[in-house]
């Protein structure tokens, strides 16, 4: 039953232009190919990966951290706050909207506070070739070089330990989003390897990576306070992903694929596969570059870059069960930061219990 399974999978009508069998991408007289199988090893790459990033947070970036002035804020013991506890029991620890205003503004309703000793082996921070010539297919029977294959290896691995470790990470307004981009990508890596679309699938790769050690170099300098060198950063940061993900990869990379990949060959069904998934990734450009605008915005008008644009709304700091944990700390974090006017606050707040009471004598 899995070999039908398999062979009904692998039909080359679905994932080879017309005329092209699997077999013309064996190995032979000495020449490699791509093969699905090969990216088997991507699984115990990953698995290695995140033990590599365990290791490297406890026994580098924490000491690092210290090293460089990064400290976890001490938090003493918040007193009981009868009118805060009440408003938590009535109203939930993630209130509507509509019901904010009852409260400070100031408050920052369920939003997780990652120890800043994490910051530096975090990889969530707030804003994760050859191009193909006009008319020359996009599908080739060009042999593998070691050297692709050890980068394509370790770009799956990469975004499968991303995966793993997603649900332990702090959780953004964008996790939706960032878990599409993870599966989306894994699907292309994997795809554009076993049809050796390598050519295109080595573009895409080089133009995500072309920003992404910008964004973890700026994450490194805002956790550690240099501002200027994080808004220098940040601005650097936005050119190249505004001109790579929003002019090179729509005009070139799915020009390419939409038209010139036919050119000599007719559609099939792996075709608009891969189109797909592009255009999947490319709204996903759209979406993260208005939330780089808007960081832009607030960057102008206060003079350094903020980082709400990311923040989870919705509140729980971790998807694995940590949110009584972080509604404890965020009371806490409350009574401390606004004890005048939870004071005011409770203070109405028994005025109007001894009006009722009055009321009730009568």
């Amino acid at each position: 039953m899995l070999s039908s399974l398999s062979e009904w999978f692998w039909q080359e009508r679905l994932w080879l232009p017309p005329n092209n069998t699997w077999a013309a991408l064996e190995d032979r007289d000495g020449l490699v190919y791509p093969h699905a199988r090969d990216l088997l090893a991507a699984l115990p790459v990953a698995l290695a990966l995140v033990v590599m990033r365990l290791a490297f947070e406890r026994f580098v970036g924490l000491p690092l951290g210290r090293l460089l002035g990064v400290r976890d804020q001490t938090r003493r013991p918040a007193k009981p706050n009868a009118t805060l506890e009440k408003y938590f029991l009535t109203e939930g620890w993630k209130p509507k909207e509509v019901r904010a205003p009852l409260l400070p503004p100031s408050i920052p309703f369920g939003q997780p506070r990652p120890p800043c000793g994490r910051g530096l082996g975090n990889g969530m921070w707030p804003y994760c070739q050859e191009q193909g010539s006009p008319g020359r297919p996009l599908h080739t029977h060009s042999p593998l070089q070691p050297a692709l294959y050890y980068w394509y290896l370790l770009e799956l691995s990469f975004y499968v330990s991303l995966l793993i470790t997603l649900p332990f990470d702090v959780r953004r307004k964008d996790f939706k989003e960032q878990v599409t981009h993870h599966f989306v990508t894994i699907l292309l890596i994997s795809f554009s390897y076993s049809s050796n679309l390598l050519r295109i699938g080595s573009l895409v790769l080089l133009l995500h990576d072309a920003s992404d050690y910008l964004l973890e170099a700026g994450k490194m300098f805002n956790y550690t306070h240099w501002r200027k060198v994080c808004d220098t950063l940040f601005i650097i940061f936005s050119l190249v992903f505004f001109y790579t993900r929003l002019v090179l990869f729509p005009t070139q990379i799915l020009y390419t694929t939409y038209y010139e990949s036919i050119a000599k060959w007719g559609p099939f069904f792996g075709y608009y596969f891969f189109n797909v998934l592009l255009v999947m990734l490319q709204l996903l450009h759209v979406f993260w570059s208005c939330l780089i605008l808007r960081m832009i915005y607030s960057f102008m008008k206060k003079g350094r870059v903020g980082r709400k644009e990311r923040r989870d709304p919705e509140g729980s700091a971790r998807v694995s069960g940590a949110g009584d944990r972080d509604r404890d700390r965020d009371r806490e974090l409350e009574a401390e930061t606004f004890p005048r006017r939870w004071k005011d606050l409770e203070g109405r707040e028994r005025t109007r219990a001894g009006v009722t009471r009055k009321e009730g004598g009568k």
